[in-house]
């Protein structure tokens, strides 16, 4: 199991947990959803990779990169440190790992 891997994985798992978080929090049933479906996508795109589908790593990429300008937007428009800023940073190592796989 590659790093690259397990960060689509672990990376999808808090996202996954972040939605179900705002919901709850916030009562924010965009966050429910997206953070479902992107959670689900970058989980999907772990366990693609372990079966060695190149397509699994070019999935979580996009997904991930998604994130980022998402939560981008989003600190630029509330300003607001929490959920933006560790998401973004999550979501940035996770694409240079995703690179980085790709490279190698």
């Amino acid at each position: 199991m590659t790093l690259a891997v397990v960060t689509a994985i672990g990376y999808g798992l808090l996202i996954f947990v972040g939605g179900i978080a705002g919901y709850v929090k916030a009562g924010s049933r965009v966050s429910l959803i997206s953070g479902i479906a992107s959670g689900t996508l970058l989980i999907l795109g772990g366990v693609l990779q372990f079966q060695g589908l190149t397509w699994g790593l070019w999935l979580s990429m996009a997904v991930a990169g998604l994130l980022v300008v998402t939560f981008a937007v989003r600190y630029l428009k509330t300003r607001k440190l929490m959920p933006a800023l560790p998401a973004i940073g999550l979501g940035a190592i996770s694409i240079a790992i995703f690179l980085q796989q790709l490279i190698v």
